[in-house]
Formats: structure tokens, C-alpha cells, sequence
């Protein structure tokens, strides 16, 4: 949250390279003239011919399952109003993108063309056989509650409207686990709800749920506290009214327990928040500018349990842990309908969630020691890969219970392990990087800041919280290129050639000097090399006057490399220096190792890089599994590449017993584990994903990651250097501004790292 977006990088985002945010894409062979008539004619017939006989076959033999309807007239498009239909496309695709990174569920967005209640339903029903789902979207209230109420009994399959419910249910778990804290009661305590649209009156009825006493609640708009007296109150408000003798949100406050704010921005004041009861729970939701700002709060009270909207402050009370997990678990069962008994369960397991241990890779992801249910931590992080295996059965369980469910399921651990397997994009993994790096943000050379791709990288890092910059090159030619994309930050803009420089870099030629004086360099020598900037950057983070470099992007690998290597030398005990690609597969992600460094290692070296991948891999919060991998299996070849291949792992196995490593393997075997299971049983890796590969040599590592790149779209980040002294890492020559931040992102990590 808080990030700076211009109206051009959106702009671009949405247009290119291919307009809008989702796409469909086959999912059965269609490369013969043999698949396509069993696609469509005359084999399509037989699936059409069993759905006629049984309704209930087209799930077996269609996407209906796992397809939800994002539907909206774009009435109350969030912070936008009512902007119709079409212009509200965008943030229905938006909500498709959602539903698949964090669910796996395929979604086409529909806007609907009119205002009228009769004629939206009219078109939902209609088009309904076509889904397993309904989400519906920014549509304004009252319309919104007959809506759904319509839909919900005319439909048999799930319809929630998630600005109504979404909120409500993430509250609502956020606010169990805050008076459990407080120790209150939820049945003694006194609410106040600010906001009475379609969302403060879901939140209130499920806080209802949860033990919250009506007399107890008081509800205000903006024209004051909802009272019985008033004249201009619609049938859904007037169920929330009071005879108390308050008028206005000041008077509400008075030594109330619970303040929701679903409303605007800084309505709530000091004074305000001082007149609540002890312990106050207080959840202020508008975005972005919560009711009350988060540090004027936690100032003025330290006895205070708050939430928020925004990931930049504890506790962020976030839809998207809720819709996607909820419509999964409805899906799996084909249940008719998302009910009350279903919500609760989200809610509880959201609550039950929040107090398990945190897995390190969530504490790694926020850059936190350790996570623990307590003021801070009242619900899940947004970011927590157990959600998909939590929430989903919780639903699934209660939606059988009620008797909503039409396909029970019956192998519980079955059903987690395949949620977990959803989740196999890599794309998520670099998502919780780029977040541990906000967390923390570090200073981040950009040793090529007058190239515009580089530049723009900075501008990217620098908005979005990621790292603090420091740009080298020419100043003027920065400075202009920083005018023409309005990078507008005060920011250190260092040319190493310059006069402005000069003490800094003798200073930083002596240094050298030094160090290489016995290896044949003079002082002139080493100050001329000072004004070229990847040795004037390297020399910055030797001597910790920035904490990452990142370059690489106007010269050869091996040019680039050369000096970091010399200047800021290799870790004690490492005899080589190697690099890693982190693949972000359908699969999940995947290390390839070494892909730019060591042309043909020996058994030891191979045994060195197996190490340094495992260790940054544990940077990044994951479990290796790593398999040698070669043309080989478990010595059915002698060749001498496959031999030192199974010689480094018997020396990792011998002396780093730790590491889960075995081979050599062929590559379809490492990463087939039930082929691999079946034929080596013995393995090490028995069991296990392998997410990781170290190959014989650079040529088979090197061509194998430009091809999962290529052919396979796989996004690569890399080559990540290991083993260096300070977190240097190295771009491709002519790298994407995508690629680059990556990079600056792996860098970041790799920084905080080595501070702890």
C-alpha cells in the first residue's frame, strides 16, 4: 500500500503486450486433426448426449467446476463510484487475476448493462448454466442485497456478493481473535459500526453471529447515529437502529469496546479514541486513508488492538483472504449455495489460523524473527501459503454439514495435498520476495542509471518500497532522463568520473591498490580503474557505503564478473564462486545450478554449488530438494560426467548429511516423483518434490534455463550470484526493467540476510 503508481505505468500494464489481465488457454491436446474431432465434431457429441441424460455429468466433462461469473453493472466500483459497466472491466479482471494466483479458479468477467434489479437478474440466470459459481462485484446498495438475495434462492450453485461478505468474514475472524487478546466477551461488549452500506451491514449481522448482542450495537452514517427517530432511513438501515440517546459518532465512542470504521478517512480523533473503554479494539478499514491513521492511534493509546486496510501496518483486514478460498472449497463440493454455516466456517478457521506457528517462510516473508498471535498478529498475512489448505476444507466441511454439498469429499489429506499442489506457480514465491524486501528496504546500487531500463528499475524499486537507490553515471544525462519519466526523488546521483568525486575515489584506488600492489598494479594503475563504475560501485559496497550492487545490464556476463570477483572476493572456505536461475514454473519454482560461472566443475565443486544452492534457497524461505542431475541413473552410466556426479553426492551425503540431495538422476526422473519413487525407492528423495538441479556442467545448465525461458514462457531471476562477500548480483546483458527489479529484489533479500 502506499506505493507511488503513475497514470502511464498503469496505462502501459493494462495494454501491453496484450491488452487486459487474462486470457484462456487449451487444456487438452489439439495438435492433430485426431484431437480436434474429438474437441468438437463428431466427438464432442458423446459428453453432450451424457449431460442431456444426467445435468450433474457436465462437471465431469466440462470447466463448469472450477469456473466462477465476475459479475458487476459497475455501480460502486470502490473509490470510483458509479462508472458503468465498461469501465469498470478492468477491476473485474482484476478479481479474475485474484481468484487464480491465490485459488487456481478460472473466471470470466461479465458487466452487466443496466441498473434495473429484474433485468440483472434476468441476465445472471440466464447465463448461469455456463458457471460452478457467482461473484458479484461493486454493485451499489440496496440493489446489491436483492441481488444476491434473489440469486441465492433462484440458483443452485454458489453466489456471494463480495463487497457485502468479504469484509465481514475477515473482520469478523480479526475481531474473535482481538477480543480473545482483550479478554471481552463478544456477547458484553458495545460496537460502534461507522459506514452502513452493503459492507457495515454484512459486518454487523455476522457479528451478530459471533455473539455480538443487537442493544449493544450502535451504527452510524453520515449524517450521524442511525436512530429510530429518523425519517430517512432505507429497510436494511432502520434494522439497525437505536433509542439510545446518542446523535453523533463522538457520542457513539463513549466507552465503547468496538469501533469499525467502513467509512472515510481521519473522521476518528484522538480525543475520540481516548473516550473508548479499556483495551479498545478498533478496525479502521477505509482505504487508503484509514478513520484514524495507524501511528496517531498506537500513540494515543497503548492499550489498543487495531486493523487496518493496508499491508503497510499489522493486522490488515484483507478480501483477498477470503473470496478465492471460500468459492474454492464451495467449488470442490458443488455446493448449491454459499451459506451462513460456510462463512462461519471461514471465519473460524481464519481465527484458528492466526494462532498456529507461523512457518518461517511467513516470518522470512515479513521480515520477523517470529510471527505470534498476539495485538499485532490477529489474523493471517495475506502472503501465508497455508491459507489454500486451511480455509477450502473448512468451507467444504461446513457446506456438507448443512447439506448444501453435492459431491462430498471423503479422503480429507487427499483433498489439502491437492490445494497445496494448485498453489504450484513460481509466480507466488517471487510475490513473498518482493514483499520481504518492503519490509526492509535496503540501499541498491544501479551502476548503469543512465540506461533508461536500468533507470526506470530504480523508479520501480524506489516507489514501490523495495530499496532506497543510488545511481551512477553521468549526472546530467540521469537527471534529464529522470525528468522525461517524472522520476521525482531526492536520491544520490554519483558520477565516478567526476571532480566531485576525486577524494573518494583515491581513497577507494589506495584501498585497491593495497590489496593488488604485490600482484604487479601500481597506484595509477588502480586509480584509473576507480573511475570505471562497476569498480567505483563494488569498492561503495566494500567499504558499506551501500548495502547491494546490481549490474551487468550494458556488458558481457564474463566483463562484469571479472571485477566482482577481484574486488570484493569470495566468502572464507568457498573455492569458487556460482550461480544459480530461479525458474518460476507451472510447477512451482525451480533452482537451476550453475548456470554462468564454472564451465566444467569437478565432484568437489559440484559438492560446493549443491551447498551454496541450498543455502539460498533457504534465503528464500523454501525446503530444498535437490537431484544431481545428468544423462545417467544412480551409476547405470561410467562416463566421466555422470561418475562425478554420483562422487559429489556420496561427499554430500558423507559430510553434509543434512542436505536432501541424491543422484545422479535424469532430469525427467528428478522431477517426476512418482516415476522416481517407483524405480529408486532407496532414494533420498523418496517422497519429495525436487525444486531444485545441479548439472555437470554450465553448457547443459545454461542451455536448459533459456529454454524453460523461451519455449516454456517459465520466468527466469538470475543468474543469482552465491558465494560472494556482499550481495552483488549480476543482470543479463540487455535485461527487461521486469528482470531488474527482480534482481534488486533478490539483492535486498540477500542484504537483509547477511545483516542478521
Amino acid at each position: 500500500m502506499g506505493a507511488k503508481i503513475k497514470k502511464s505505468d498503469a496505462l502501459a500494464y493494462h495494454q501491453f503486450p496484450t491488452p487486459g489481465k487474462i486470457q484462456v488457454v487449451p487444456t487438452k491436446k489439439h495438435a492433430t486433426q485426431r484431437d480436434l474431432s474429438l474437441a468438437y465434431s463428431p466427438g464432442v457429441a458423446e459428453p453432450c448426449l451424457e449431460i442431456e441424460k444426467n445435468p450433474q455429468q457436465v462437471y465431469n466433462y466440462t470447466s463448469k467446476g472450477n469456473l466462477v461469473a465476475v459479475i458487476s453493472n459497475g455501480t460502486a466500483v470502490l473509490g470510483l463510484g458509479d462508472i458503468g459497466p465498461l469501465a469498470s472491466k478492468p477491476v473485474m479482471e482484476g478479481k479474475a487475476l485474484l481468484f487464480k494466483i491465490f485459488a487456481d479458479i478460472d473466471v470470466f468477467d461479465i458487466e452487466v448493462d443496466t441498473k434495473d434489479v429484474d433485468k440483472f437478474v434476468e441476465t445472471v440466470k440466464n447465463i448461469a448454466p455456463t458457471f460452478g459459481g457467482i461473484n458479484l462485484e461493486d454493485i451499489k446498495a440496496p440493489e446489491a442485497f436483492e441481488i444476491e438475495r434473489r440469486l441465492k434462492e433462484e440458483l443452485d450453485i454458489p453466489v456471494m456478493h463480495d463487497d457485502q461478505h468479504g469484509t465481514a468474514i475477515i473482520s469478523a475472524a480479526a475481531l474473535k481473535n482481538a477480543l480473545e487478546i482483550a479478554n471481552k466477551k463478544a456477547s458484553e461488549v458495545k460496537v460502534v459500526i461507522n459506514g452502513a452500506g452493503a459492507a457495515a451491514i454484512s459486518c454487523t449481522l455476522l457479528y451478530k453471529k459471533l455473539g455480538v448482542l443487537a442493544e449493544n450495537i450502535v451504527m452510524c452514517d453520515s449524517k450521524g447515529v442511525l436512530r429510530s427517530d429518523r425519517k430517512d432511513l432505507n429497510k436494511q438501515k432502520k434494522e439497525f437502529t437505536t433509542n439510545r440517546d446518542l446523535y453523533s459518532l463522538e457520542d457513539a465512542m463513549k466507552n465503547a469496546d468496538v469501533f469499525i470504521g467502513l467509512s472515510v478517512g481521519n473522521i476518528v480523533n484522538p480525543d475520540m479514541l481516548l473516550s473508548m473503554a479499556e483495551k479498545p479494539i478498533v478496525f479502521a478499514l477505509a482505504n487508503p486513508d484509514p478513520e484514524i491513521g495507524y501511528q496517531l492511534a498506537v500513540d494515543t493509546r497503548n492499550d489498543l488492538i487495531m486493523a487496518t486496510g493496508r499491508s503497510d501496518h499489522p493486522n490488515q483486514v484483507n478480501n483477498v483472504l477470503g473470496f478465492p478460498f471460500i468459492f474454492r472449497g464451495a467449488l470442490d463440493v458443488r455446493a448449491t449455495k454459499i451459506n451462513e454455516e460456510m462463512k462461519m466456517a471461514a471465519v473460524h478457521a481464519l481465527a484458528n489460523l492466526a494462532k498456529q506457528s507461523v512457518p518461517e517462510q511467513v516470518n522470512i516473508t515479513y521480515n520477523k524473527k517470529n510471527i505470534t498471535f498476539g495485538r499485532d498478529y490477529i489474523i493471517p498475512k495475506p502472503f501465508d501459503l497455508r491459507l489454500i489448505s486451511e480455509v477450502p476444507p473448512a468451507v467444504a466441511k461446513a457446506a456438507m454439514d448443512s447439506g448444501v454439498a453435492r459431491m462430498p469429499i471423503k479422503n480429507w489429506d487427499a483433498y489439502r495435498e491437492s490445494l497445496v499442489e494448485r498453489l504450484g506457480t513460481g509466480s507466488k514465491l517471487m510475490r513473498l520476495v518482493t514483499n520481504r524486501a518492503k519490509s526492509d528496504p535496503k540501499t541498491v546500487i544501479f551502476a548503469e542509471a543512465d540506461q533508461l531500463s536500468v533507470l526506470k528499475a530504480a523508479q520501480i524499486a524506489y516507489d514501490e518500497g523495495i530499496a532506497i537507490p543510488i545511481l551512477l553515471g553521468d549526472q546530467n544525462a540521469i537527471e534529464s532522463l529522470m525528468k522525461e519519466i517524472q522520476f521525482e526523488a531526492e536520491i544520490s546521483i554519483i558520477d565516478p568520473k567526476s571532480k566531485a568525486e576525486e577524494k573518494r575515489r583515491n581513497a577507494f584506488a589506495e584501498i585497491y591498490w593495497q590489496k593488488k600492489q604485490r600482484k604487479g598494479m601500481t597506484l595509477l594503475e588502480a586509480q584509473k580503474w576507480m573511475r570505471e563504475r562497476n569498480y567505483f560501485a563494488a569498492m561503495m559496497v566494500n567499504e558499506n557505503q551501500a548495502d547491494a550492487l546490481v549490474t551487468g545490464y550494458t556488458r558481457s556476463y564474463p566483463t562484469v564478473a571479472k571485477p566482482m570477483i577481484d574486488l570484493i572476493g569470495k566468502i572464507k572456505g568457498i573455492r569458487k564462486i556460482a550461480a544459480t536461475n530461479l525458474m518460476l514454473t507451472e510447477k512451482g519454482p525451480l533452482f537451476l545450478s550453475d548456470t554462468a560461472m564454472n564451465i566444467n566443475p569437478n565432484a568437489k565443486e559440484l559438492a560446493e554449488i549443491t551447498r551454496m544452492t541450498d543455502k539460498t534457497m533457504k534465503m528464500f524461505g523454501l525446503t530444498p530438494n535437490l537431484a544431481m542431475v545428468s544423462f545417467s541413473n544412480f551409476g547405470s552410466s561410467k562416463s566421466e560426467s555422470a561418475a562425478k556426479m554420483s562422487e559429489a553426492v556420496n561427499y554430500l551425503h558423507k559430510y553434509f548429511p543434512n542436505i536432501n540431495v541424491d543422484g545422479e538422476l535424469q532430469a525427467d526422473f528428478a522431477l517426476n516423483g512418482e516415476m522416481r519413487n517407483e524405480k529408486f525407492p532407496f532414494s533420498k528423495l523418496q517422497g519429495k518434490k525436487v525444486n531444485a538441479m545441479i548439472y555437470p556442467n554450465l553448457e547443459s545448465a545454461n542451455i536448459s534455463y533459456k529454454l524453460l525461458k523461451e519455449i516454456h514462457s517459465a520466468d527466469s531471476i538470475g543468474p543469482i550470484i552465491m558465494g560472494l562477500q556482499k550481495p552483488v548480483h549480476l543482470i543479463q546483458l540487455g535485461a527487461s526493467v521486469d528482470e531488474i527489479v527482480n534482481m534488486v529484489c533478490i539483492a535486498v533479500v540477500d542484504a537483509q540476510s547477511r545483516k542478521k
